[in-house]
């Protein structure tokens, strides 16, 4: 009787007991929600996170710039960025390491529009080209353009900030690079326009991989980014199996983004993601390294591991 009391005890109190907290964890997007994230949204509609543990919370920057700054601050825990920043990020002594992939081929293209007369890079000589970011776009067009024989001094280079699709519709420019094969691309086709689409690997740029997710060093030993990156893997795993599904779990918890526009890129990026988020492809992070450093965007190159990690998959 007495061993029956102290089970019945120990039950009720088990009941009572509040469940464990799960592990907060804040990620800062680098721009608004889009069909480049799938694998993160999928991941949480599919319960991904949940199930390793994990409280995840999404927060879009209203400045694009800042997500990386305040990881380095210990503001946020993870941030979307690309691999083309991180170089400079560290180059300024901030304590930030690229510890996972999300999009490991490039979706930055020079598009141009027929009428501007221009159809490979041969043909840039006395045009305007409108760019975002300065440095690094102009390091990208130099190399393009040398590969065609040409310099920077043969075109008129125009800082449209973001404003990529606009400024080639108003003829502002006669082309821009920037755009994203994807998105701007696809913009200009659904108003009826068949822009020219020029890839910067086919002319003498490296390749890179376009969305990285970054922490600070500090926090290398933290079970948390492993566990997530599980998650975000299980998520890019079930966006490839079932797409459709994907897409509409994505739209039902984003119903704005519910569009042509969204809805092709969605399935246009699926080849474009990381099939495996933990990976890091060492010898395209040093040649990238190396081509900054040529282009005087660094100050020099640094070891492999100040800037990029491969964390260990738990068991």
């Amino acid at each position: 009787m007495l061993i029956r009391v102290i089970v019945a005890l120990l039950l009720i109190a088990s009941l009572s007991r509040p469940a464990l907290a799960e592990d907060r964890l804040t990620v800062v997007l680098d721009w608004f929600v889009n069909p480049d994230h799938a694998p993160l949204f999928v991941a949480e509609q599919i319960g991904a996170y949940k199930k390793r543990g994990l409280e995840v919370k999404f927060i879009a920057p209203a400045d694009p710039s800042t997500p990386p700054r305040e990881v380095a601050a210990g503001q946020a825990d993870l941030a979307v960025s690309y691999q083309t920043q991180i170089y400079l990020l560290a180059d300024q002594g901030l304590p930030l390491v690229r510890v996972g992939t999300l999009i490991d081929k490039p979706l930055n293209v020079l598009v141009a529009l027929p009428a501007s007369g221009i159809r490979t890079m041969a043909d840039f000589k006395g045009k305007r080209i409108g760019y975002s970011v300065p440095g690094l776009d102009e390091a990208l067009l130099d190399t393009m353009l040398g590969h065609a024989g040409l310099h920077l001094s043969d075109v008129h280079l125009v800082n449209v900030n973001f404003a990529l699709v606009t400024s080639l519709m108003a003829h502002q420019v006669d082309a821009v690079t920037g755009a994203y094969r994807n998105f701007e691309v696809n913009e200009l086709k659904e108003h009826g326009l068949s822009p020219v689409v020029i890839d910067p690997q086919a002319e003498g740029v490296p390749a890179d991989d376009e969305l990285i997710l970054i922490a600070n060093r500090k926090s290398l030993s933290d079970s948390r980014l492993p566990r997530f990156l599980a998650a975000v893997k299980e998520g890019e795993d079930y966006l490839q199996a079932h797409p459709q599904e994907a897409w509409e779990g994505f739209i039902k918890s984003h119903p704005d983004l519910n569009d042509t526009l969204n809805k092709t890129a969605w399935f246009q990026t699926l080849p474009y993601f990381a099939a495996d988020p933990f990976r890091l492809d060492g010898p395209r992070y040093t040649n990238y390294a190396d081509f900054m450093l040529a282009h005087k965007l660094i100050a020099k190159t640094l070891p492999l591991g100040d800037y990029a990690v491969q964390l260990k998959e738990q068991e």
